[in-house]
């Protein structure tokens, strides 16, 4: 996977198994439904799907939703995958679906590791972000059983105006719950999600500097979605802590901890993966996205296969193409690790290649050009 070109081939799939979900998240990208659609891709369809993956160099392939355990048949879809040779990741709703008998299945069947949505430290602030009572319950049980099992846990959370001030607190219960991986995700607003459920641009500075400073000190790893410009802080930071007489930007310093070569054990890709640059994402009905938070159809696996799709359609070229980012995006001196959140800006503008709207550092060329104007004028 080193040397895996995001041209050709991306680092991580997700395969969006149905929308039927029984929880009414705020945030959900989804809009997620109760029943499944009568359209969903089938199991067979699902099978060439997983081959088709399998032979773009075997990326990481991620069952999500609405919730996956809706699919009666996602254990056999799973099996088949992970038969084939594919890490399998699987990220269901905590709803009474997740049973013992659930999680034993899913470690039967060899599923790389299961992830658990908390939005927050308390049942009042989980319930109310997840809308429905009694989600943070069921979450922590789910947890325990995971344990008994020893399935790694990663937990995913959604960084909004809801839970911004419970960060410590939410922090602490991660270490608590002793979870691999902490997924912070930062609200884009699609779906239900709204614009004024996300934090500014100045808290998402601040919440990214507070992350980089909990890296530190934790037991369990920190990787961001929605935030490519959490990269840049890391990495300014790292500058500052410890100069070197090059000062170049690269990606591999804005990883956390764990590098035990050209990706750690967490599934870490070796470059900066963004919005079909290394991502691809495949809706239940098999509508093919740069992500599930860019909802820019780029075709469907009924009728194209998924590599021509992502090798060839114009919109993934131009996303892999820092260069023809507009605004201070396209200027910038970190938009080959970083580059914005391309979703974000296509949720806020109506362009996947504006500039991140939520972003307050401003590029060198342009303080060089403020600098020489403001000489000019005196």
């Amino acid at each position: 996977m080193f040397n895996r070109d995001f041209n050709e081939n991306p680092f991580i799939v997700i395969w969006e198994l149905t929308r039927a979900c029984e929880l009414k998240c705020l945030h959900c990208r989804a809009e997620a439904q109760h029943h499944r659609h009568p359209l969903e891709l089938t199991f067979e369809e699902g099978k060439k799907l997983i081959n088709d993956i399998y032979e773009m160099d075997n990326p990481m392939l991620v069952f999500t939703g609405g919730d996956p355990l809706m699919r009666p048949d996602v254990y056999e879809i799973a099996e088949y995958a992970v038969k084939k040779g594919i890490r399998v990741s699987m990220t269901p709703s905590a709803t009474p679906n997740v049973t013992k008998e659930a999680i034993q299945k899913a470690k039967d069947v060899g599923l790389a590791r299961w992830a658990f949505s908390l939005d927050g430290p308390t049942s009042a602030i989980h319930d109310h972000f997840r809308g429905t009572e009694g989600s943070f319950k069921l979450t922590m049980n789910a947890i325990r059983h995971l344990h008994r099992l020893e399935i790694p846990i990663q937990i995913n959370t959604v960084i909004s105006r809801y839970n911004v001030d419970a960060l410590d607190e939410m922090a602490k219960l991660v270490e608590d719950l002793n979870c691999v991986l902490w997924s912070v995700f930062f609200l884009v607003p699609i779906g239900r999600g709204k614009e004024n459920d996300m934090i500014s641009p100045v808290e998402h500075e601040q919440v990214f500097r507070w992350l980089h400073q909990l890296s530190k000190k934790v037991s369990f790893d920190i990787k961001t979605t929605a935030a490519q410009h959490y990269r840049r802080v890391v990495i300014q930071q790292k500058m500052r802590e410890n100069p070197t007489p090059d000062q170049a930007i690269r990606y591999q310093d804005a990883l956390m901890k764990g590098m035990t070569g050209p990706f750690d054990g967490l599934g870490r890709a070796p470059k900066g993966v963004n919005d079909g640059n290394g991502f691809v994402f495949i809706s239940h009905i098999g509508d093919v996205y740069p992500s599930g938070l860019l909802p820019v159809k780029a075709g469907n696996v009924r009728t194209t296969p998924l590599a021509d799709i992502y090798r060839d359609s114009p919109i993934f070229k131009d996303l892999r193409n820092p260069d023809k980012y507009k605004g201070k995006c396209g200027v910038c001196e970190f938009r080959y690790v970083c580059g914005g959140s391309r979703s974000r800006a296509y949720a806020m503008t109506g362009d996947y290649m504006e500039s991140e709207p939520y972003c307050v550092y401003i590029p060198k060329s342009m303080r060089k050009q403020n600098k020489e104007k403001v000489r000019h004028e005196q």
